[in-house]
């Protein structure tokens, strides 16, 4: 019986934290302007992506949501890049932002409060959220080809 009541509150307690929505919050900009989420958020749905200036699979799949982002923006999905760069990279994450031409809102998080939140452990996580912010996909890393299984989540969601 001991076992068995260590069990059930192990499990329990593994499951603290992990949330299948994301709240509202409100972060700054690459311009310091605080952004509230629940103002900017798709109508159909969220695209949010977890990044950081030293992270290479981040650098390689940026262009490719870029060009999603302005492919499904017309359908009601918006993109969302969240920059998790601590205080020494932070001045790298405007000049980075325009060299890679990204054309959604890149919001900072150095402190990773959201990253915590949702319990995201590396750079780049992507989570797609419903109109209820509700986090129905979610995809960690990204390698040549990822972007085909974006896209398909995408697609499978707009319905």
């Amino acid at each position: 019986m001991a076992r068995y009541c260590v069990l059930l509150v192990f499990l329990l307690l593994s499951n603290v934290g992990f949330n299948h929505t994301l709240r509202g919050f409100t972060l700054p900009n690459i311009n310091n302007i605080n952004i509230n989420f629940n103002d900017i958020k798709g109508k159909k749905l969220t695209v949010v992506d977890f990044w950081a200036t030293w992270c290479k699979p981040c650098m390689k799949a940026i262009p490719k949501l870029s060009h999603l982002s302005s492919k499904y923006r017309p359908k009601g999905v918006q993109f969302i890049g969240i920059n998790g760069d601590g205080p020494r990279n932070m001045a790298k994450v405007g000049p980075l932002t325009r060299a890679l031409q990204i054309d959604y809102l890149v919001l900072l998080d150095p402190d990773l409060t959201i990253f915590q939140d949702l319990n995201v452990s590396t750079f780049p996580t992507l989570l797609i959220l419903n109109e209820n912010n509700e986090i129905i996909w979610r995809h960690e890393g990204f390698l040549e080809g990822d972007e085909r299984l974006i896209e398909e989540a995408i697609l499978n969601n707009l319905q």
